[in-house]
Parts: C-alpha cells; structure tokens; sequence
C-alpha cells in the first residue's frame, strides 16, 4: 500500500480542495451528508466522505456530468489536467500537515459520512432533471401549472426513461426517492423511505399529510391556502417514519393544524389513527376525506375536477365542485369519518 496516497484521501479536505480550484458551494442541492458543487463553465460534482468495509472514511467525489469522472482527490486532479502521478503528488502533499485556510467567502462544513449506498442514491437524484412538465404527470391532472408553484419547484424530478422521482430525506438528508410511472411504482436501489416534503415557510401553521406525493399535491391544488407544508410518507410506514413524523409536528408553531389527508380504505384509517396517536399536544389534529363519490384519494378528486376520469357518482358532484375547498365533511358524509366526528380526531380527544 502507498501510504503517501493513502494519506491524500482520507486527510486532505476535498470540499476545501475544490473551493480552491474555482468550485462554488450550491446550497439548495448541498445537505448534512453531501456538498454539491459548481464552476462557472458548468462542471457539478457531488462531494461526500465515504465509508469502507473497514469502518474508514475518505473523501470521494462523483461528477453529474460524466459517469467516468468520480473517484478520490487524485482522480479529482487527473480529470482536470493535473499531469502525471509525481506531478499530483507535488501538489497534494502541501495539503498535507496544517489544514489550509478557506478561500474567500467559503466557508468549508464537515460532512457526515454515508455508506457507498447512499452515496449512489445521492448521485442517481443529483444526476436527475428539474421536473416542470411529464406525461406521466400531465395524465395525473399536474402540470407545469402545478410543478411551477413555489410549494413544489424543484421537488420533482425526473431520470432518463421519463420516470417521476419524488425526494425522501431523514435525520441525515437525502435518503432515497419514490419512483413513479405509468403502472409502476418503486423506490430507488439502495435508499430507504424517510419522508417528502414540499417547500414552506418557517411560520407554516398548517401541515398536511398524504400516503403519496402525487395525493399531496392534488390536495393543495384543490384547496390552495398560504402557510401550509404538504409531507407524504411513500404508501405504508416503517419502522423510521414515525420519529421523523413526530419530529414535524412538533416543529409546527403551537396552535397550529395538522392534517391527515390519507386515502380513505382500511390502510387509510390505520395511518390517520397511528398519526394522530403520535401528536403532540400543541397542535391539532383533522382527518380530512374526499367528498362523496370523488375517489378513495386526492388525486382521482383531482383527475374528476379537471375532466380526465368520470365520477364514479355523479349525482353526488355539483356545479359549484372545486370552487369551495372540500376541507370539511359534506352533509350525509358523518359515516365516512372516523369515530371522533366530522373533522377527524382532535389531540386530548
């Protein structure tokens, strides 16, 4: 083994290395376990501090750009013309020793180490397109109208075959992402489920839940309102989401309202009452349902509102459906709610 190389990958700071050579931090990419970065001729790397079977950590780096350019620190410098093997090692070795200081207006952070796993999923969603128009999603009833709203900018995404991708995140950041096509539904190699969010502001006083990120969205296309989050947890939950679920609420402002958008079917009621049960008590709580004969979930109350299916009960659907947001039980609709009443279960219930 040459430990002089050795050395070079696993001490010498490649976010920092990097800033050095022109690159640029992008903070709405970047997260706790990965640093995206990027230079005014359009190179975009992915930086993180990879784990190996032997529980050792070194700096590795993936280009977005190119599949064949990733590697350690020295790949770095071949890839962008730093000469031969002697003439890296001249560079890199006066990095080595007292850690050199940031350029000016960088600002270099520690990264949290990932498995190579992660690390794929990482660059799999990096190396993913912004979303703002797909057929898949157009026969769903969201189009570019809906991708362009601020909630969702750049939540979407989509990989070469058209497939829609839907980010998840967990304590650490990225985690994996929901994968979504005609008759298909998947999850990303190697990601676990965590949670999707869309965007908000700080002072959200409403949060909404849904089983899918397609529901979510339907639901805040039908009942726009400022100050709200949408989060979906992918279909069923595991044994990580409740914590992060959790977590969500109790960040929310005290006073404020959570809503649990889930389909209504058996599967359903099961994740609003686990839901609830997890709450704290500064906030409350409402299962809300589609209105009668609209679907078992937001999306087909969406798709019925802007033509694309027919009702599977028309008689129930009026002139004035889509106008007035469908927030609250209709009447004759008590028995389609859970136990608590009309607006679902409220905390201290």
């Amino acid at each position: 083994m040459d430990r002089e190389l050795e050395r070079f990958k696993i001490e010498i700071d490649l976010i920092a290395f990097a800033a050095s050579r022109g690159y640029v931090r992008d903070g709405r990419e970047s997260s706790q376990n990965c640093e995206v970065m990027r230079t005014s001729n359009g190179d975009k790397v992915v930086i993180v501090k990879h784990i190996d079977n032997k529980g050792a950590e070194h700096w590795v780096y993936y280009c977005v750009r190119d599949a064949r350019d990733n590697g350690t620190i020295i790949d770095f410098l071949q890839w962008r013309g730093g000469g031969s093997l002697g003439q890296i090692r001249k560079v890199l070795r006066e990095w080595l020793g007292s850690p050199r200081p940031a350029p000016a207006g960088v600002t270099i952070r520690k990264l949290l180490p990932v498995s190579n796993d992660r690390a794929a999923v990482i660059l799999a969603w990096e190396r993913a397109r912004p979303c703002l128009s797909l057929p898949y999603l157009t026969a769903r009833g969201i189009g570019q109208d809906v991708l362009a709203m601020p909630q969702f900018s750049g939540c979407v995404r989509t990989d070469a075959r058209g497939n829609a991708l839907f980010a998840h995140y967990d304590w650490e950041g990225l985690c994996g992402f929901e994968v979504k096509n005609h008759g298909f539904t998947g999850f990303s190699a190697g990601g676990s489920k965590g949670l999707w969010f869309s965007k908000a502001e700080a002072t959200a006083t409403r949060l909404v839940l849904a089983e899918s990120a397609i529901d979510a969205i339907s639901f805040h296309v039908l009942t726009p309102s400022p100050g709200v989050r949408y989060l979906s947890i992918g279909g069923n939950m595991n044994h990580g989401q409740p914590e992060l679920i959790r977590n969500a609420m109790e960040k929310m402002v005290p006073g404020s309202v959570v809503i649990l958008a889930f389909d209504y079917d058996e599967a359903g009621e099961e994740l609003a009452e686990e839901v609830t049960a997890l709450a704290p008590s500064s906030v409350e709580v409402q299962r809300i349902l589609p209105p009668v004969g609209t679907g078992k979930d937001w999306n087909e109350v969406l798709k019925l509102e802007r033509g694309i299916i027919e009702p599977s009960c028309p008689a129930t659907v009026g002139p004035d459906f889509g106008k007035t947001p469908p927030l609250k039980a209709m009447p004759g609709e008590a028995s389609r709610k859970s136990k608590a009443g009309p607006h679902g279960p409220k905390r201290g219930q």
